[in-house]
């Protein structure tokens, strides 16, 4: 057996794990903390497969995003999208990816206000020119400003303990300033590959470990004493209860980290999305995938809507939210990459057909078993970094018709019979 032959299994293996492992964390989170999250059961019977979509532009940007509860029992997800910021700042664009835990009330909430935050402060109000220090400044102000403000309303109000997690991008007609905090993520596709991301904010982190014990905490199964996964978030308040530490130096921080970079003509498109997303995909694997995408369409939302089918079939367990923004110099249409994926189409379905054909010769025809031996064929030219899985709603949709057209034919025999 050749190494292609096994290189799916593997990758399909390996996402499950990370899962297994993942999930296994959590639950055991729980005995770690008693009651105090409540019911232990956090996933469906069966997934929600809705996705939620939107496009539009702005500023030379064009975006798309999609967004699906998936196996969790509540869709906690939420994002903003400015395509041209207000008071003075149409020429700038703003996006982000709120990922809620234990609730969706911060998530929500962020997304309505943040952007406020941040622009009502003085270093965005003083006028003048912004420069790159004071775009900084202005971002974590409005950060601290608003994770401040939900305190105050945890403290007097029945808001529960609910946090989430921040990624977001705020583009000039000169630089592009990355926002986060928590382990959502963002990274900028130039020339064809990832040239930059965000870097996660996990607990055991050096420097985040050390914060998190110097506040009096633990980091226990890679989480913030035993329960929490991201060391950085706004809410989260049951954990930024140390008076004698500052608002920065709590078991969970709300300050951001921000990045700066020039805009470049190669810069050709961004991906902000929560962890249901990179749970499953690298960053280098979901910009090629994208880059091969769009020489297919200029549809965002459908590219958004593929790459979440794509993670929900490699199994994510996750609520998932993607957003992708667009520079002029992203990919564009190419009929040779229409032929080419028109043929592995093809080629696909002739193998369905063979596999059904195969099956109805044995016994009855079973998808798991035409998934199966798709798996463990040589297929050429599958999308990169989608694989196998970027494909399967096109085999299912032929299996299916296999499958009527086949109790169709019986249907048939049998009334001539009689």
């Amino acid at each position: 057996m050749k190494n292609s032959d096994i290189s799916e299994p593997l990758t399909l293996m390996t996402a499950f794990m990370r899962q297994v492992v993942k999930e296994t964390e959590r639950m055991i989170s729980y005995f770690f903390k008693g009651n105090e999250m409540g019911e232990v059961a956090t996933h469906l019977e069966n997934p929600v497969t809705v996705i939620e979509q939107n496009h539009g532009g702005g500023n030379g940007l064009r975006y798309g995003l999609g967004t699906m509860q998936g196996w969790r029992v509540e869709m906690e997800d939420a994002h903003t999208v400015v395509p041209s910021m207000p008071a003075g700042l149409d020429s700038w664009s703003f996006f982000a990816v709120f990922d809620g835990h234990g609730g969706s009330k911060v998530a929500r909430y962020c997304s309505e206000h943040l952007l406020h935050h941040v622009m009502s402060n003085w270093d965005f109000s003083e006028g003048g020119q912004l420069s790159v220090e004071r775009v900084t400044s202005g971002i974590r102000t409005g950060f601290l400003q608003i994770d401040s403000r939900m305190q105050r309303l945890w403290r007097f109000s029945s808001w529960g303990c609910s946090g989430s997690t921040v990624v977001a991008v705020m583009v000039s007609p000169t630089h592009i300033y990355f926002i986060n905090c928590g382990d959502s993520r963002a990274v900028l596709c130039r020339s064809g590959s990832s040239c930059f991301y965000t870097e996660d904010h996990k607990p055991f982190l050096p420097r985040e470990h050390e914060r998190i014990r110097n506040a009096g905490g633990t980091v226990t199964l890679q989480r913030v004493n035993g329960s929490l996964a991201v060391s950085r978030a706004l809410g989260d308040f049951d954990f930024k209860a140390a008076e004698w530490r500052g608002q920065t130096e709590q078991l969970v921080s709300p300050e951001p980290e921000v990045y700066e970079m020039d805009r470049s003509d190669k810069d050709q498109f961004i991906i902000l999305a929560c962890d249901g997303i990179w749970d499953i995909i690298s960053n280098e694997d979901l910009c090629h995938f994208v880059c091969s995408r769009l020489q297919l369409t200029d549809n965002l939302e459908e590219v958004c809507s593929q790459i979440i089918n794509m993670c929900l079939y490699k199994g994510s367990r996750d609520n998932m939210s993607i957003i992708l923004i667009c520079f002029p110099n992203a990919p564009k249409i190419s009929q040779e990459a229409i032929r080419r994926e028109a043929e592995l189409d093809a080629y696909i379905e002739e193998k369905v057909k063979e596999s059904f054909k195969q099956q109805l010769e044995e016994g009855d025809p079973n998808l798991f078993y035409v998934m199966q031996n798709l798996v463990l064929e040589e297929i050429p030219n599958l999308p990169p970094g989608g694989g196998l899985a970027s494909k399967r709603d096109l085999i299912i949709n032929v299996y299916k018709r296999l499958k009527d057209e086949y109790k169709a034919m019986n249907s048939r025999d049998s009334d001539e019979s009689h």
